[in-house]
């Protein structure tokens, strides 16, 4: 496999915005460059409180057990109404593993707590390098278990609570549920998983075709799962919770929304997590958004691709807290 074989194309308006991007921030993230992105990331993104300016949603912060022996977790719970038992998404943030808080990228989930009536609960993780793994997902099983365990304070229905993650968040609220089969945890009412980060062995054919172009590339990939993993990395010492496609058995998992773009280094283990998932028995809608880049709808919201991804997800999140047992 190598990095010539041919590519789908970009759509125009995509490959317009991607050349302008990339003028500013290579394709390929090296671990060099993750303090000095720390460092300006803020100026990328609003502020959580520029974000909340205007709409009738209260943000309330919790400080929670984390795992046995490691720091306390930081939540941040959102809500617009008084409903004793609302649906929940718990909400994990992407960045690479390396990048990003609990309020990266929140807006669109933001928008289902007014449309949908959620209470969003979004966790702070301890990232790598510093924390490798097990400490990201681990942070985020924690914070997941005192939301259930007290879902009644907060107005949550314990048996209507939706993972939801991008990227490497999306890996991580994969590896979340994982956690909660493979412990009997929490009951998990469903994960929705945009464009995610799935397998540390970076060794598919999207991953080939996208390398050294686009937003988030193979060489990028690589940093992130370094940071990670360590040398534990292509081993069998990393598990299914840090890598979920590593996982031999899916079944007894939530239905699942899983959705990349046609044109970016997620694509094909992505589509190959939601064929698994239907083999094992579980139902997953899954959306290939055909020539466009990871992150796509962040980046450019107001397209047709990107407004038709954000609806798609949102009328699943309905049909899913709406059903009826």
């Amino acid at each position: 496999m190598t990095q010539s074989m041919p590519r789908p194309p970009y759509e125009p308006e995509f490959a317009t915005l991607l050349a302008s991007f990339t003028d500013h921030f290579p394709p390929t993230i090296t671990p060099e460059m993750i303090a000095p992105m720390r460092a300006g990331g803020g100026a990328w993104t609003p502020s959580i409180e520029e974000l909340l300016a205007g709409r009738d949603i209260r943000r309330e912060d919790r400080t929670v057990p984390g795992p046995a022996g490691a720091p306390d977790v930081v939540l941040s719970i959102f809500r617009s109404g008084t409903a004793a038992a609302a649906p929940a998404v718990y909400t994990i943030h992407g960045g690479g593993f390396v990048f990003g808080d609990r309020f990266a990228e929140i807006d669109e989930a933001l928008g289902w707590v007014e449309e949908h009536g959620v209470v969003l609960v979004s966790v702070e993780y301890r990232m790598p390098p510093e924390h490798p793994d097990p400490a990201p997902v681990e942070d985020c099983y924690a914070g997941l278990v005192w939301t259930a365990a007290n879902a009644g304070d907060l107005g949550i229905d314990p048996g209507r609570i939706v993972l939801h993650g991008s990227s490497a968040g999306g890996g991580l609220a994969a590896g979340t549920a994982l956690l909660a089969r493979d412990r009997s945890g929490p009951s998990v009412l469903g994960q929705l998983l945009v464009a995610p980060m799935l397998d540390e062995r970076n060794d598919s054919p999207s991953a080939h075709q996208f390398a050294g172009v686009g937003v988030w590339d193979r060489g990028s990939n690589d940093t992130g799962w370094n940071a990670l993993l360590g040398a534990r990395r292509g081993t069998e010492a990393v598990t299914p919770y840090a890598s979920p496609s590593r996982a031999r058995d899916l079944s007894g998992l939530p239905p699942a929304f899983v959705d990349v773009g046609s044109t970016e280094t997620f694509r094909d283990e992505a589509v190959e997590f939601a064929s698994r998932l239907w083999q094992a028995g579980v139902q997953a809608e899954l959306h290939v958004w055909p020539g466009v880049w990871h992150g796509f709808d962040v980046m450019l919201p107001t397209a047709a691709l990107s407004r038709a991804a954000r609806r798609a997800r949102s009328e699943w999140l309905h049909r899913l807290i709406d059903r009826k047992p």
